[in-house]
């Protein structure tokens, strides 16, 4: 079990991730994110809902979403989402399929 203090610790890097994606880098795209590193903020914000859920917490899809980005999907879409390259999609789908399961 960690102790509180690493539990801070953790929470302090968690946010730390979260500002870092959602307004210093809001130039990368998702779809890179997930082509590089097998990650997006999607998952971040599921495994959010999944963490809750374990404390017995239950949260939606779109109320994790928006815990996550600090707005709507659709808000965020609209000012920082751009369309998915042809490469960008290929990519996506051969990774995708190397790695379902695995996340």
């Amino acid at each position: 079990m960690p102790s509180q203090q690493e539990i801070e610790f953790q929470a302090a890097a968690f946010r730390r991730l979260q500002k870092h994606l959602m307004e210093d880098r809001t130039d990368v795209q998702n779809i890179d994110m997930m082509n590089l590193a097998g990650f997006c903020r999607n998952c971040l914000s599921r495994w959010y809902a999944e963490a809750a859920a374990e404390q017995g917490v239950e949260i939606g899809k779109d109320e994790a979403r928006e815990l996550f980005y600090g707005m709507t999907m659709d808000a965020w879409k609209t000012n920082y989402q751009t369309e998915a390259t042809g490469d960008q999609q290929k990519a996506f789908e051969k990774s995708f399929a190397e790695n379902v399961g695995k996340g």
